[in-house]
């Protein structure tokens, strides 16, 4: 990592997630959306592995904390399989996969969901064009 003053070469490290019931939680983001579970810090934290951004899921320490999360997208290769695999599990979707932007190089599609709090999380797939 480059020693800067900065943020312009910083990565993102760990992201979080409010969660109100924390063994619930794992179980949607380790069985339902086969996230790698990395270790759990009970009885208020768990954390994932999402390609090299560790994910946090957490209970809000403090009531004014506790609101639902940012939408956190997963970049997938495959949109329509991946989200087959997800419904097969329970997953509800608020439309299927659909086109968002016509690109230059790519088609950028996009499908929605909610984790067992109900926290919008989303699918992205940047599809080549032929």
């Amino acid at each position: 990592m480059a020693n800067t003053t900065d943020l312009s070469s910083a990565q993102i490290g760990q992201a979080s997630i409010n969660v109100h019931d924390v063994d619930k939680a794992v179980a949607f983001y380790r069985d339902t959306l086969g996230m790698r579970f990395l270790f759990q810090a009970p009885p208020k934290m768990a954390f994932f592995d999402c390609g090299g951004v560790r994910l946090m899921l957490a209970v809000a320490e403090k009531p004014e904390f506790d609101h639902p999360s940012s939408v956190f997208y997963f970049k997938v290769g495959d949109i329509q399989a991946v989200a087959e695999t997800l419904k097969s599990r329970g997953v509800q979707f608020e439309a299927p996969p659909h086109l968002i932007a016509a690109m230059p190089t790519h088609d950028l599609w996009m499908a929605f969901f909610r984790d067992v709090d109900g926290n919008l999380l989303a699918l992205m797939s940047e599809v080549p064009r032929a």
